[in-house]
């Protein structure tokens, strides 16, 4: 068997942490003056708008002083999308709540330094490989690869230098919703995996107030890929409060257990009669106690019973009674992550400077099952030169009265 090792990563980290410290200790002046080129002459960022829906302004400087942009789709009911070309990341959703009163829905910040010091992947793309892989370690066509241990034992979330650390590249979407579309190569050998990957993401909306991600990628050489988008979603407002109140409903009769480390086991099993079961609207913390995991929270892979492969369904639906809003969550993918914020601190300050603390939010990602490549009997992540990997994630957003 042949083995492909990661070569140089350790230094290219490090470099790249270096770059990224210097900006995160930028403040809002530091901001300002790096607008050189990019702003009118009071300092202030240049907006350029797209037809109606579609604008877009000056974010901030990322490592090698690229400079980030951020996209802002609107539809007709006011609802808006942000999404910055680092990390094809969205920054916010703002909707309705009952009484007609907009809030950010996701966690996010509201200038680009902090995104390179935070170390939890709000709103990201997260490639090429979103979840974990064990020990770092799989095997394709009789050759060994080995990726980044960036979550000790293992990878996750494609490593040190994942997309989410990616400067992606915008295109103009031709559409008759607001849309925008990010591109990006990822060469040969990057993370340790292999195959030059062009993957583009198209972030769509319309007047349904559905916030559509279509993926699509190729590959020169075989390789495995599982993409996802890491919204932290909290329907009360960004930074109001815990979700525990908030009612989940996940169309799942099966899950997948993990070891210690966050692996799965191999084995498929029913939620019924666990605390694992959403399979009516539940409570995000109704059985948080039950949990034997610490610290205590939901991190778990789905089975969605739509189907392994092409079908489209719904998979999971959030509602905030207080708010009146939800969130309907469809995809063509097997599985979905929910994860419940169970390692945030605080420690960041986000939006109005409001801190993210523990189950301040929740992530419902849609994927393929983590460490898939080591388990025959879970859905194949494998993608071959010749074929063309396509994936539909839509978010509706609508309001109870």
């Amino acid at each position: 068997m042949m083995t492909r090792p990661l070569r140089g990563l350790a230094r290219v980290f490090a470099c790249w942490l270096a770059l990224g410290a210097a900006a995160a200790l930028a403040g809002p002046d530091d901001d300002k003056a790096m607008v050189s080129g990019d702003a009118d002459t009071n300092g202030t960022p240049m907006t350029t708008t797209f037809g109606d829906t579609v604008t877009r302004q000056y974010f901030g400087r990322g490592p090698h002083n690229l400079v980030v942009t951020l996209y802002t789709l609107t539809n007709k009911n006011g609802m808006s999308v942000s999404i910055m070309d680092y990390g094809a990341t969205i920054t916010s959703i703002r909707v309705p709540d009952r009484n007609g009163k907009f809030d950010d829905v996701v966690l996010g910040y509201d200038r680009f330094a902090p995104y390179l010091a935070m170390k939890d992947y709000f709103g990201a793309t997260i490639g090429r490989y979103a979840n974990r892989i064990a020990l770092g370690r799989f095997t394709l066509d009789k050759i060994a690869y080995q990726l980044p241990v960036n979550n000790p034992p293992n990878s996750l979330h494609g490593g040190w230098i994942g997309f989410n650390r990616r400067h992606w590249n915008f295109e103009q979407v031709e559409s008759d919703t607001a849309a925008a579309r990010f591109t990006y190569l990822s060469k040969d050998g990057e993370e340790g995996y292999p195959g030059n990957l062009f993957v583009s993401v198209t972030f769509s909306l319309n007047d349904d107030n559905e916030l559509r991600l279509a993926y699509s990628a190729t590959t020169d050489q075989p390789t495995i890929l599982n993409l996802t988008n890491h919204s932290y979603f909290n329907l009360g407002g960004a930074g109001s409060g815990p979700i525990l109140n908030e009612l989940v409903t996940l169309h799942a009769d099966q899950f997948t257990p993990v070891d210690s480390t966050l692996i799965p086991t191999g084995e498929i099993k029913d939620v019924a009669g666990t605390p694992y079961d959403f399979r009516q609207p539940t409570a995000v913390g109704a059985h948080l106690k039950q949990l034997d995991d610490k610290p205590q929270g939901y991190d778990f892979n789905y089975v969605l019973n739509k189907g392994y492969f092409s079908d489209y369904g719904l998979a999971a639906t959030v509602e905030d009674p207080d708010s009146g809003r939800r969130l309907d969550v469809y995809t063509d993918q097997p599985g979905l992550q929910f994860y419940t914020g169970n390692l945030l601190t605080g420690s960041y300050a986000g939006r109005e400077r409001k801190r993210y603390a523990q189950y301040s939010a929740l992530t419902l990602e849609t994927q393929h099952y983590p460490d898939s490549p080591n388990h025959d009997n879970f859905p194949s992540t494998v993608l071959r030169p010749g074929e063309d990997f396509h994936s539909t994630t839509v978010y509706r957003f609508s309001v109870e009265k």
